[in-house]
C-alpha cells in the first residue's frame, strides 16, 4: 500500500529549474518512430547533447527561440565545435512545450519539424531542455539528429 506511480520521464513536466529531458528515453521513441518510417534508429550521443543544451540554454536565457539564430548558436558552429564539420545534421529548436510527449508530438505535426525527426542518414541525437521562469515559453527545446561520427 502506499506505492506511488512514478510518472514516465516522456510525461514529467520539464517546466521547473532542474527540469531536464532524457535522451535514452527521446532516442527510444524517436527511434521507433523512424522504424515505422522505414529509417535506422538513433542513439542518445553525450557530445550532441552537449551542443543541444548549449542552444536551449542560449534561448533560455534570451527568453526566445530567436536566440538560435545568432552565428555562435548555428549548427554548423556547434558542430565544429566538437570536431565535427563534415557531419551530416540537422536541429529541431522549439519552445513552450512542458513534456517530452508534447515536444514529440508537436515536431511530428510540423513539416519542418518531423522533416529533422526523419533524418535520414542520422544515427545519433542529442536532445537538452532549459528553463526560463520570466520567459513567455518556460521551456526551451534542442534536438540534434546527426549521421555517424567520422572516423578518426
Amino acid at each position: 500500500m502506499g506505492e506511488r506511480l512514478q510518472t514516465p520521464p516522456f510525461y514529467q513536466n520539464l517546466a521547473k529549474t532542474d527540469g531536464q529531458v532524457d535522451p535514452a528515453t527521446a532516442a527510444q521513441m524517436i527511434s521507433q518512430y523512424r522504424i515505422n518510417n522505414g529509417l535506422p534508429a538513433v542513439t542518445p550521443d553525450a557530445q550532441l547533447t552537449g551542443i543541444a543544451q548549449s542552444q536551449a540554454d542560449a534561448m533560455a536565457a534570451a527568453g526566445s527561440v530567436k536566440a538560435s539564430l545568432a552565428a555562435n548558436q548555428q549548427l554548423a558552429t556547434r558542430m565544429n565545435s566538437i570536431g565535427e564539420p563534415k557531419t551530416a545534421a540537422a536541429e529541431n529548436v522549439s519552445a513552450g512545450y512542458r513534456t517530452f510527449a508534447e515536444a514529440f508530438s508537436g515536431w511530428r505535426e510540423s513539416p519542418n519539424h518531423n522533416q529533422v525527426l526523419l533524418t535520414r542518414d542520422a544515427t545519433r541525437l542529442g536532445i537538452a531542455t532549459a528553463y526560463s521562469a520570466n520567459a513567455k515559453h518556460k521551456v526551451f527545446w534542442s534536438l540534434v539528429m546527426a549521421g555517424p561520427r567520422p572516423a578518426q
